[in-house]
């Protein structure tokens, strides 16, 4: 009763805030404009902004400052005795650090500075990522501060909470990866779990089954697969394909087992009227919020945290995994894995499109580049298992866990796997009725 009062003796205030705030958030993240003969969001262009102004050595040594604090953070906050696992990171990130020197100086064996090793990881990995999640941690107080999570949550209740087992204001989570990155997504799901908004199976689901990576590197998978004159139905199909999967994965082990339990349960809308239901629940935490300075700092923090424990990750997990691909037989191996999918269909290209669905594992883009030369049905279905296994070890597993969520290594593994097979299961049949 209290808030409410508060609230009716400032309306304009929680007004301003949930419509005039979110909306800066919402353009910041979701309004593709065109600049310089591109055309995307503000915060891909802030980004290639900053990029160019720091310029392609400057950007290098600000992600090699970034993987060195990475690599330092742990020591000073005493992280690294909690469990045997954060001992194996503390070892990785400092493999990450040696690394990223050797990106960031050409030095070393000739193999490691060949374009798919470490200028990939360096260059296009960590120098994104390391601009982008800061950045957009600030912009991010916009977004999830005012209460547009919360209204939109109500609004999209009745569609999330079925079919993804999530609360209505994942629905922001998921937009945002599309639209931004995967990082971007997992800030959000941090920042909102953190916050006892999202238990830990929900939290799990969202960053396994919504993070994936964006609209724009789409593009570049689409246009390695040749697949640019169909881009809307690739688009499109890889997106329902991706929801279906997660809403499948959802129900089964072991994302069915975790905690479901959350500190703070989105308000239930079972009668009236939801819009009013929703624009009241958003001026309510519009009214309540921290003041924008706070806001931004806190998020601002959250950022630098995460990019630091990334970058160093990615620099480390991502180049033993890309040295596991190109240089052993391991997901060969487990190419078998998947060969029963592609017999299934009768694929011409079955054990060469289930070798490149397993080297998934270690980087998203490679089985875009293994299948460049297939047919279209198997160059189809490796675009969208690209994108729709979501789980990879260069970098949005690594992502995950740098965040709090309680996700292990061989729970990733195992969603991922699940989520490649389906993948490969349906977007087979769909290359097939759409094939030209």
């Amino acid at each position: 009763m209290n808030q409410i009062t508060e609230q009716a003796r400032s309306p304009g205030k929680a007004i301003g805030r949930l419509l005039g705030l979110s909306a800066v958030g919402i353009f910041i993240f979701f309004i593709p404009i065109g600049l310089q003969g591109k055309t995307s969001i503000p915060l891909d262009h802030m980004v290639g902004w900053l990029r160019g102004t720091l310029g392609e050595t400057g950007a290098g040594w600000y992600a090699m400052a970034m993987i060195l604090a990475g690599a330092i953070y742990p020591l000073i906050t005493g992280r690294w005795k909690q469990s045997l696992t954060e001992r194996i990171f503390l070892l990785l990130k400092w493999l990450g650090v040696i690394a990223g020197v050797l990106a960031l100086t050409g030095a070393g064996p000739a193999a490691l500075q060949t374009p798919d090793m470490l200028p990939f990881l360096f260059n296009k990995l960590v120098i994104s990522v390391g601009l982008i999640v800061p950045i957009g941690s600030v912009f991010l107080a916009f977004l999830v501060g005012y209460g547009l999570l919360e209204a939109i949550g109500i609004i999209v209740q009745k569609l999330m909470q079925p079919i993804w087992r999530t609360p209505g204001r994942s629905a922001i989570d998921a937009v945002a990866s599309f639209v931004g990155s995967y990082s971007i997504g997992l800030l959000i799901t941090n920042r909102v779990y953190v916050s006892g908004h999202y238990s830990a199976r929900e939290a799990a689901i969202i960053a396994t089954g919504f993070s994936t990576v964006s609209a724009t590197f789409m593009i570049i998978v689409a246009k390695t697969l040749d697949l640019m004159p169909i881009w809307n139905q690739y688009f499109w199909l890889t997106l329902l394909i991706t929801f279906v999967v997660t809403a499948i994965t959802v129900r089964l082990p072991p994302l069915s087992r975790l905690d479901n339990r959350a500190q703070h349960r989105e308000p239930a809308c079972e009668n009236g009227n939801r819009l009013g239901i929703a624009w009241q629940n958003g001026l309510e935490i519009a009214e309540q919020a921290p003041s924008l300075g706070k806001n931004v700092a806190d998020n601002f923090k959250d950022g630098l945290v995460m990019t630091i424990s990334i970058l160093p990750s990615i620099m480390s997990v991502g180049l033993i995994g890309l040295l596991v691909a190109k240089y052993t037989p391991m997901f060969d191996w487990l190419g078998y894995l998947f060969y029963p999918v592609t017999w299934l269909w009768g694929v011409e290209d079955g054990m060469l499109l289930s070798k490149a669905t397993a080297s998934g594992l270690a980087e998203m883009f490679l089985p875009a580049l293994l299948m460049t030369e297939a047919d279209f049905v198997a160059r189809f279905a490796a675009g969208v298992v690209c994108v729709s296994s979501i789980l990879f070890f260069s970098a949005s597993i690594p992502c995950i866990l740098a965040t709090r969520l309680p996700l292990k290594v061989g729970t990733l593994v195992l969603v991922w796997f699940i989520r490649a097979f389906l993948s490969l299961l349906l977007a087979i049949p769909v290359a097939m009725l759409i094939a030209p």
